[in-house]
């Protein structure tokens, strides 16, 4: 801020008697005024003179006036008049636009509105007090607090977006304020939605969530649709910085059926055809195209797109768009943009592609709109915009469709049986390669290769293809015609880098492209001396890039039944006359290429001049795959053709086999034990799980007999004490406790039996799980099986002594507790344990 200083300082300086006051010292004087007067009449003139001088004078006020006017803003709330005026200052002040005014005033600098916008946010609470006038009904108050808001975000984008998601109901007021009656306001808030959405997902989230599409909808109608205004303009722009870039707001326009809302805009009534293209319209038709484009560019997650293909077709939408291209009067700028998103409509659908296919262009005789696209691209006449998009949507209508690819080689075909419009296709992409127009024969090269992409059947097909020669001379092949043309002097390079991508694509993956191509005459001593020479010009690197490129596809996809060309043959005449090393750096040129850099981006078209349409987007791609493939495929022969990587591993495969075909066997045998292991161990769990069953039906038999003991032991102590009055003697009541403890005995015995039972019940489930780990474990040994089965022993004789143990237990009814007193003969137990 060292120039707003020394600007102040210079305005100021010392005032003589008799002159009138600087810039700064009235603004001084007006500021002061705003500070220290009591009445509100004295501040709203202080303002009112700050805002006229604010245009002119704008560092002066800027410096100065920026704290009382947010004082202004804070403290005076109540009075509309002097808010309008504050506001209105603060954006002169913070505007990146130039006044007249200041036009003279040297002090001013291009960028002194975003330096006044910093010093504005660097208070937090400025911006939020501002929205909070947003509030306001008053037409002068609301008006300036949205002009205010939309000079600090044009200034200062992202700081303002963060501090409007901040802001307590920030977004959901700017929304609201859409649906203002006054047309002004409105169009002043859609102008500051543009500039708060762009590139911020949440705020996009937010304002599309907050019913943006319906109200954008509405307003588009009410003003006229694609005949109305800048308002549709605008309208169309902030739904595009909504969609672009946004797979949330994408889904959620696609699910709200906006899309069909969208396709009667491209209907052209005979009303609009005859008023004609005025440049508002142009601007809302590209706006229109655009949006439809954010939806199914290539860039979106490919379900996105595909759902959006779908309703496109489903709406009218793609036939509505088919209607333009084969309208006329149409300007060429909206042609192309309409060809583009057709291209993106149908990229991949195969019932898109199969509609745009089925298009007739209304010429006679009648045409396939393909056809007539094609004819538009090979002629030298049209627009390069125009050429791009026609070569860019024959792309994607071959985009993974198998049939429409066979349909443009079967054209070519001698045998074809194709209709002559399906022949013409064919036809045009063969006058356009062999055309004398360089750019011709780039786009039909590029239009060709694109027929052959992920097709092998169809490279071998197209190795049929005959072209007739003059003077009665045998027919030559689409192949030998290629590479004799690529030899030509008088061929220019364009027209070389078309046909070298052509046939590299042609070469991959088909080893009969590679005999083909190996067996014309002439075609490796070409490459060769492509790659030996010294050329110093950019794009001659390139050409000898892509030469390498295509040698080290033959050598790739050469399946060695040509005697001489075989790989090793290649190989060696690499070594001896290229070089494995300039041969992998001549290799390397391509990607080092600014226009290998452009191609991959993206697979549509873009280009400013005819000189940057070099590479495609598809060759790029196949070249990324192969390229570090064949540099370790030329570096791996030795001087004499022999693979080096053979010979290094030849002296150590027969003992390297040898070692794993003993692991193998190993393994086998170790799989062999564990499936008998298996087997054993499943049988030896049967027999643990019906010896379980066993003590749990001999556990069960031991607790009913326990609960009949009680009974009868209760039954017993109650006789005893109906019969204690008249003969109870000491040594009865000896003898039933006697019994009573015995009986004990027997209840504690059998909650140990039932301890012992779920002991063992558990270590027999740990015994399962240990047997099932061991049938999934390779590594198990037999000396683990045989402790496993040693152990699984000792827990069976537990089991028998356990058995053995309940058995010589009493529990029959013979030794239950006489009804009478009991006796010493009677007693099960000696009298002296009794006793005790």
């Amino acid at each position: 801020m060292e120039f707003l200083k020394s600007g102040i300082k210079t305005v100021l300086g010392s005032t003589e008697p008799g002159q009138q006051p600087s810039a700064a010292e009235t603004v001084e004087k007006l500021v002061d005024r705003v500070y220290s007067s009591t009445l509100l009449e004295d501040r709203r003139d202080a303002c009112r003179a700050l805002k006229a001088l604010s245009r002119k004078y704008r560092i002066e006020v800027g410096a100065q006036g920026m704290p009382p006017l947010v004082q202004v803003l804070q403290n005076d709330g109540q009075d509309a008049e002097i808010i309008s005026y504050a506001l209105d200052t603060l954006c002169n002040v913070v505007t990146s636009e130039e006044f007249d005014e200041e036009a003279d005033n040297p002090t001013v600098t291009v960028n002194v509105g975003e330096q006044f916008t910093e010093m504005f946010i660097k208070t937090p609470e400025h911006v939020t007090l501002v929205m909070s006038y947003l509030d306001e009904y008053d037409f002068r108050v609301r008006r300036a607090a949205i002009q205010l808001i939309t000079s600090l975000i044009s200034n200062k984008t992202r700081e303002l977006q963060d501090l409007v998601l901040v802001s307590p109901m920030g977004v959901s007021k700017l929304m609201d304020l859409l649906t203002d009656s006054r047309e002004v306001i409105r169009n002043d808030v859609l102008l500051l939605l543009i500039e708060l959405t762009k590139g911020n997902s949440n705020i996009q989230k937010i304002v599309a969530f907050e019913n943006a599409f319906d109200r954008l909808f509405e307003i588009v109608r009410e003003e006229g649709c694609s005949d109305g205004g800048i308002v549709v303009e605008d309208c169309l722009i902030l739904l595009l910085n909504l969609l672009k870039n946004n797979s949330s707001n994408q889904q959620f326009f696609k699910e709200g059926s906006y899309i069909q809302r969208l396709a009667p805009m491209f209907e052209l009534s005979q009303d609009s055809e005859e008023a004609g293209w005025s440049p508002q319209k142009i601007s809302n038709f590209h706006c229109l195209l655009q949006v439809v484009r954010a939806l199914v560019t290539p860039s979106n997650q490919q379900q996105v797109v595909a759902a959006c293909q779908r309703v496109m077709q489903k709406s009218r939408l793609l036939h509505a768009l088919c209607e333009i291209l084969m309208s006329s009067g149409v300007p060429a700028d909206i042609l192309t943009e309409t060809i583009n998103a057709v291209a993106e409509v149908v990229r991949g659908d195969r019932d898109n592609q199969d509609e745009l296919g089925r298009v007739m262009a209304p010429s006679s005789p009648p045409r396939p709109a393909i056809v007539v696209l094609l004819m538009s691209m090979i002629n030298e006449k049209q627009l390069l915009a125009l050429r791009c998009a026609v070569l860019y949507c024959f792309e994607c209508f071959l985009y993974r469709n198998s049939d429409g690819q066979r349909a443009v080689v079967q054209t070519l075909l001698p045998s074809s049986t194709s209709d002559v419009s399906a022949l013409s296709t064919g036809q045009l992409l063969c006058t356009g390669l062999f055309s004398t127009d360089a750019l011709a024969n780039w786009f039909s090269a590029v239009a060709l290769m694109h027929s052959l992409v992920e097709n092998v059947a169809l490279k071998e097909e197209l190795l049929r293809v005959l072209l007739a020669t003059p003077g009665g001379q045998r027919p030559i092949t689409l192949l030998e015609q290629c590479t004799n043309l690529m030899q030509q002097e008088r061929y220019r390079l364009q027209s070389k880098v078309g046909l070298l991508m052509l046939l590299s694509l042609w070469l991959a993956h088909c080893p009969g492209a590679v005999k083909a191509m190996l067996e014309t005459q002439g075609t490796m001593a070409y490459l060769t001396a492509q790659l030996c020479s010294n050329e110093h010009d950019e794009r001659e690197f390139l050409v000898q890039g892509m030469c390498a490129f295509l040698m080290g596809l033959c050598i790739q996809f050469n399946d060695n039944s040509l005697p001489g060309q075989k790989r090793e043959d290649i190989s060696q005449l690499i070594i001896k006359r290229i070089g494995q090393e300039s041969f992998c750096n001549k290799l390397a040129e391509v990607s080092r290429h600014e226009a290998y850099s452009r191609a991959c981006k993206q697979a549509q078209i873009r280009a400013k001049s005819a000189g940057e349409l070099l590479l495609d987007y598809e060759y790029c791609k196949l070249y990324k795959g192969l390229e570090a493939l064949i540099a370790k495929l030329v570096s791996g022969f030795d001087v004499d053709g022999i693979e080096l990587t053979e010979l290094t591993l030849s002296s150590e495969a027969s003992a390297l086999v040898s070692q794993y075909k003993g692991i193998i066997r190993g393994m086998d045998a170790q799989i062999q034990g564990l499936q008998q292991s298996t087997k054993d161990l499943e049988q030896e769990n049967a027999e643990l799980k019906e010896k379980l069953g066993e003590e749990q039906s001999l556990n069960s038999q031991l607790s009913d007999q326990n609960t009949l003991l009680k009974a009868q032991l209760g039954a017993s102590a109650g006789q005893v004490k109906s019969a204690q009055g008249a003969e109870t003697t000491t040594a009865n009541v000896e003898e039933l406790n006697a019994a009573r403890y015995q009986a004990n005995m027997y209840f504690a015995e059998n909650i140990r039996l039932t301890k012992d039972l779920e002991t063992l019940r558990q270590q027999l489930t740990a015994e399962k799980q240990r047997a099932d780990t061991a049938l999934e474990s390779l590594a198990a040994t037999q000396k683990d099986q045989e402790d496993l089965l040693e152990l699984l022993a000792d827990q069976e004789s537990k089991l028998t002594r356990y058995e053995e143990a309940a058995t010589t237990i009493p529990f029959s009814t013979s030794n239950q507790a006489p009804s009478g007193p009991v006796t010493e003969e009677e007693s099960p137990i000696p009298s002296g344990t009794a006793s005790r």
